[in-house]
């Protein structure tokens, strides 16, 4: 179950800061693992359902908000997400406190793996590592902070397990066929594996 967390300083206050993750209809101009969030007004508060599509899925899914607690707390879950190769359930939660310069905010995300999808959390976790800084920087400025924010340095890559680095190793054995497409980048991991995983039958649960 990859957990992946990083923080920035907001200039806005805390209120400012609570009131506009409140709305989940915003993550959509900034979160990289939400896509789209319908525009139906939704009351802000614990239990509020919202219509939301993970990246790289077709289909809608349900976005809960678990966690309320007023300028300190607040928490989506989605629901659990079928697929061929096994199931996930990601959580966004978010943290704030009072600075001096604004805002401390923190944000983690947690992605829930059942089947095969387990061989690929350190492979997840690794992505959302690069990606969860970019995100912090693109909610700077959509809270209208433009300020430099140095990136963290990148994380290595974790070691492949046996079964996935067998497979990576004949992949690079492998010559490539000529007039063969070029590899998407590795930033569009995540995306990637959503669309493979989607070409199967995808239903929710539970």
């Amino acid at each position: 179950m990859p957990t992946v967390s990083t923080s920035v300083i907001v200039t806005r206050t805390v209120e400012e800061v609570f009131d506009y993750l409140a709305d989940a209809r915003n993550l959509a101009s900034w979160n990289s693992g939400v896509a789209a969030v319908a525009a139906d007004a939704v009351a802000p508060g614990e239990r509020a359902v919202y219509r939301y599509h993970y990246p790289g899925r077709h289909r809608e899914h349900r976005l809960v908000c678990s966690v309320f607690q007023p300028c300190r707390r607040i928490t989506y879950r989605g629901r659990r997400m079928w697929s061929p190769l096994g199931t996930q359930t990601p959580e966004f939660a978010f943290r704030m406190l009072p600075h001096s310069r604004g805002a401390f905010v923190q944000l983690q995300v947690t992605c829930q793996l059942g089947g095969g999808m387990l061989l690929l959390g350190p492979f997840l976790g690794w992505a959302w590592r690069r990606d969860l800084p970019e995100d912090a920087r693109r909610l700077r400025e959509a809270l209208g902070d433009h300020g430099i924010m140095p990136p963290p340095p990148m994380p290595p890559p974790p070691p492949p397990s046996a079964t996935t680095g067998a497979l990576l190793a004949s992949q690079a054995r492998a010559p490539a066929p000529a007039g063969a497409v070029p590899a998407p980048p590795a930033r569009g991991l995540r995306r990637a594996m959503a669309r493979v995983a989607g070409q199967g039958r995808i239903g929710t649960g539970s």
